[in-house]
């Protein structure tokens, strides 16, 4: 549309779909597969920082994948909706032409 906008609707499902694939592989990695015994640190300071590290780490990655799966549903929903408009318009275009006595000459 030039004097108008535009929603590519291809992009905003590609974009779901591929947040919706990064949080299906950071399902599969957990921060707690990092975890090793603190010995094998050899430092209790150094082990004590990476527990606390993977800790933070993980409620992080649990905020981040709560927003990106919000994000998703979203760009979901817009995508429904801008269908939804775009049939409700069609059909009501498709109502103008028509008349009671049978489609409109002019219109084809």
């Amino acid at each position: 549309m030039p004097d108008g906008f535009s929603v590519d609707l291809g992009a905003l499902r590609k974009a779901a779909t591929g947040i919706s694939t990064t949080l299906d592989a950071m399902a599969t990695k957990k921060v707690s597969d990092i975890d090793v015994p603190k010995g094998d640190f050899g430092h209790d300071e150094l082990a004590s920082a990476v527990v606390d590290f993977t800790d933070r780490w993980n409620i992080g990655v649990t905020h981040l994948a709560s927003d990106g799966s919000e994000v998703s549903d979203r760009l979901n929903r817009c995508v429904q909706n801008y269908e939804a408009a775009e049939e409700h318009i069609q059909l009501s275009t498709e109502g103008i032409l028509q008349s009671p006595s049978g489609t409109d000459p002019g219109a084809s």
